[in-house]
């Protein structure tokens, strides 16, 4: 199915007309568990700004036809937040030589098919002309008996492991959202997964 689809690298301002599309697919995934926001299409304007705003930054989204089906997006750890560049100078590591990677998403038919693969490998692709050394990503931390846990549910560190990449539990950030069953907004504990990468072939 990942052959099957188009996809559109947006990088820059390129990708302030499709903020919408991409909002809607952010809201819609990251409602699963195990990030279980509930965030507004306003917060999505406001945190996609960012992307529209770096000149390192790269969107790509997966066209199913003229429908967007799915996202990723990375940037140049120099401009990406503040927290998660405070989490990686406080362990030392050059932030010029990190690319960070945001997130893909994708909605559940089209999962399991290679379109996360060919995410990462966009992404990695990107990072190198970037000269960066480095890639890294965050996820939520989860007990294994939340009680939101989906019956069945697999987590992606195995994914994430044959990818290349590997968990760095001293490397965690604080992030602040709002998520199902919640009354306010409240902070979340994220543990980041990096990638050396190889030069290009």
């Amino acid at each position: 199915m990942a052959d099957d689809l188009r996809y559109l690298r947006l990088r820059g301002a390129e990708i302030l007309p499709h903020v919408e599309a991409l909002g809607a697919l952010r809201l819609r995934v990251f409602n699963e568990y195990p990030y279980l926001y509930e965030g507004t299409m306003e917060e999505e304007r406001d945190y996609l700004a960012t992307y529209a705003r770096a000149a390192s930054s790269l969107v790509v989204l997966a066209m199913d036809g003229d429908r967007a089906v799915g996202a990723t997006t990375c940037l140049g750890m120099l401009e990406g937040d503040p927290s998660f560049r405070a989490c990686f100078e406080r362990q030392g590591w050059p932030l010029s030589k990190i690319c960070y990677l945001g997130e893909s998403v994708l909605l559940p038919q089209y999962r399991g098919h290679g379109v996360g693969k060919v995410f990462f490998r966009e992404r990695e692709d990107h990072a190198r002309e970037l000269n960066a050394s480095w890639t890294t990503f965050c996820a939520v931390d989860r007990p294994a008996d939340h009680p939101l846990r989906p019956a069945g549910y697999r987590p992606l560190d195995g994914f994430w492991t044959a990818q290349g990449y590997e968990k760095h539990p001293e490397l965690q950030a604080t992030f602040v959202w709002k998520e199902i069953g919640e009354q306010a907004e409240s902070p979340k504990t994220l543990t980041f997964w990096l990638k050396q990468l190889a030069p290009c072939s």
